[in-house]
């Protein structure tokens, strides 16, 4: 079997769900967070709940992005080095803005610290449990490549 043969990973669909659920989770979470931080702290509650929002979706996105750009690119060779280069520089990346915007934002007068951490934290754990429903919901199969054997 060539590389050009090969299946494609059979977690694209679940990849694909979560970005799809992980954005409708963003859009909700921005505005409860920003109507919740416009109560506590007017316009720099709002903003801060919305740049939480966004901060969240992206590191959703960049984690579910970057595997599925891998595995198109690698043709569904999960071995390759180029797929682990594609995934864990992706996963470099997002640490390099996580900290760039941190240090960016913390002393920022538009920014309520409190509401951009709640908010952020709301939005990673939202994700996590969106990647575990489009994952449990996505039929992925055990084996991707299985071919019955030939009778002899």
């Amino acid at each position: 079997m060539t590389a050009a043969d090969r299946p494609r990973t059979s977690a694209a669909p679940a990849l694909r769900l979560s970005l799809i659920y992980g954005a409708s989770l963003s859009v909700a979470i921005a505005v409860v967070g920003s109507v919740v931080g416009a109560l506590v702290a007017e316009l720099p509650g709002l903003l801060s709940g919305l740049i939480g929002a966004g901060m969240g979706f992206v590191f959703l996105a960049v984690t579910a992005g970057s595997i599925l750009l891998a595995d198109r690119v690698t043709k569904g060779d999960l071995l390759s080095p180029a797929y682990f280069g594609i995934v864990l520089g992706a996963w470099l990346l997002k640490f390099a803005l996580f900290l760039a915007l941190v240090f960016t934002l913390r002393d920022a007068t538009f920014v309520e610290p409190t509401v951009l951490f709640v908010t952020l934290v709301i939005a990673v754990l939202g994700g996590l449990v969106v990647d575990l429903i489009a994952v449990s919901r996505a039929r992925i199969p055990y084996v991707s490549d299985a071919r019955p054997i030939a009778p002899q």
